[in-house]
């Protein structure tokens, strides 16, 4: 089955998953995206999740997911740390590019969920 993920032609088979590697990846996404509600907890419990199940992935389309959430988690508390300066300043700088990264973390979480529930299971 052909499918394009991020412009790049991908070809892999989704014969071989089955419906509860389908629902573990959707509470993957669930759980990356309500985290930055839940103070990252649900986040951190997620990324482990990701870095168990990627090393066990045979699929190339569930290890592009897996690889997806892991950058974006690691991207973010990047920018989060070189951005937590800005605090030092005055409240509205910190709170505001926080406020941007928070944002930017769940746009990417449900862009990303919202790809791989377009991939429907062949029948």
């Amino acid at each position: 089955m052909n499918r394009r993920m991020g412009g790049q032609q991908d070809i892999t088979t989704i014969d071989a998953k089955t419906s509860g590697d389908r629902t573990m990846m959707n509470v993957l996404y669930a759980m990356h995206a309500v985290a930055p509600f839940t103070l990252w907890s649900a986040s951190v419990v997620a990324l482990i999740i990701n870095y168990v199940k990627r090393g066990d992935e045979h699929d190339a389309l569930y290890t592009a997911h897996h690889d997806y959430m892991i950058s974006t988690f690691w991207w973010t508390m990047l920018w989060l740390l070189v951005s937590s300066p800005l605090w030092l300043l005055f409240f509205v700088p910190g709170a505001t590019a926080w406020f941007v990264i928070g944002a930017w973390y769940v746009y990417r979480f449900v862009r990303g969920w919202l790809r791989f529930d377009s991939l429907r299971m062949p029948s």
